[in-house]
């Protein structure tokens, strides 16, 4: 007697049911973005509510942004957000360290112009990707480049216009990106696009 072995095949979809990280990422930008640019434009006072929103808003929500990017499997998402959020991190442990008594200064002039200018150069190269996505991405990275150029010719020069220039840079910058952050959003709520982004 033959014994008969029939292979089942059965097919499983999964299905991706996770939000989309990228809101989450540009408001981590754009929210701080905007007090650091009115505080280097002289409009407001720096202090411990823009370190805070640097750390928590900028730091963390960017951060995480990136880690759910990274388990969407989108790399550009992930580098952007992940990086921009270590970037955060890092500018608040520059003001934090010299504030503690921890280390003497930043470096120098030289030092903080070459990690501005090199978050510049990262910046660009993110541009070049944003091309084949939205308008609204590559205006809100083009005036971020712009702003860390500006930032590093400021502090290598020891000339203020340049800060300030930057500051309102940064201010329209940030703004984009709370608007690029929130379209998709509204544009989801509402079932059809109310908030393009080009």
């Amino acid at each position: 007697m033959t014994e008969t072995n029939k292979n089942v095949c059965s097919m499983v979809e999964i299905r991706d049911i996770t939000a989309g990280a990228g809101a989450l990422g540009l408001i981590g930008y754009g929210m701080p973005g905007v007090l650091v640019g009115l505080a280097n434009a002289g409009l407001i006072q720096s202090g411990s509510m823009i370190l805070s929103m640097v750390i928590f808003l900028g730091g963390f929500a960017m951060f995480t942004a990136g880690l759910m990017e990274w388990k969407k499997g989108n790399t550009y998402g992930m580098v952007a957000y992940s990086s921009y959020g270590l970037f955060w991190f890092s500018f608040a442990v520059l003001l934090l360290l010299p504030a503690l008594g921890l280390v003497k200064d930043t470096g120098g002039a030289g030092a903080m112009a070459s990690y501005l200018a090199l978050w510049g150069i990262f910046t660009v190269i993110l541009v070049i990707g944003a091309l084949k996505m939205s308008k609204a991405l590559v205006f809100v990275l083009g005036t971020l480049a712009i702003v860390f150029f500006l930032e590093a010719a400021g502090v290598a020069t020891g000339t203020g216009m340049y800060t300030v220039l930057a500051g309102y840079v940064g201010i329209v910058s940030g703004f984009a990106s709370i608007y690029t952050a929130l379209a998709p959003v509204l544009n989801d709520i509402y079932g059809k696009t109310v908030a393009p982004l080009g």
